[in-house]
């Protein structure tokens, strides 16, 4: 019996953002949908606008699972997870401990596939996953702004200098195509 799949069933029952004040809630499952889909799109923007390779399915595979050990360990707050170097070398410790009990659940003939998506070292790949789990919070950041709710203006105005700042064409890119919609309603889109 593997106990893989119940694990990833509880992702919906892991809520984001829990030091925040939230108009709308987000949990783990619906995070991981969205950076894969977002780093899917910017490894078709580094293939098909700038001509340089990016296997997308890979990427997007390795995204969905990017925050895996979250299932274990819970959500810990950017804030607390970053506070010092101790912390965060301890939590790293503690995320990877949680993925690995996670790849141990799995039967043993498809271990060794999850295992390559879920431990993905490549740093083009890792690059663009973390671009994607930025502009996901980024845009999580704005809808909330857009409801009126103040308590995400400081982290939407850090998250796009962090967006800024990684100076990838791939998120250029991203934020001048996509990102406009974001503050359009519904009849408006």
């Amino acid at each position: 019996m593997s106990s893989f799949f119940a694990f990833l069933s509880r992702m919906r029952n892991i809520n984001r953002w829990s030091l925040m004040r939230n108009t709308q809630g987000e949990n783990l499952a619906e995070h991981s949908y969205f950076v894969s889909v977002i780093a899917h799109c910017l490894a078709f923007i580094r293939r098909d606008v700038f001509g340089l390779p990016a296997d997308a399915e890979k990427i997007a595979a390795a995204a969905l699972y990017h925050d895996i050990s979250e299932i274990l360990t819970g959500d810990m707050p950017t804030p607390v997870k970053y506070y010092n170097q101790d912390i965060k070398d301890a939590y790293k410790k503690i995320e990877e401990a949680a993925a690995k009990k996670l790849i141990l659940s799995l039967p043993l003939e498809i271990r060794e596939s999850y295992d390559k998506i879920m431990n993905e070292n490549h740093p083009e790949v890792l690059a663009l996953i973390r671009a994607a789990d930025k502009i996901s919070a980024y845009i999580k950041c704005t809808e909330e702004l857009r409801a009126g709710n103040a308590e995400f203006l400081k982290a939407s105005e850090q998250l796009k200098k962090s967006l800024d700042e990684m100076d990838l064409k791939e998120v250029k890119y991203f934020m001048e195509n996509f990102m406009p919609a974001y503050s359009l309603t519904l009849d408006e889109l």
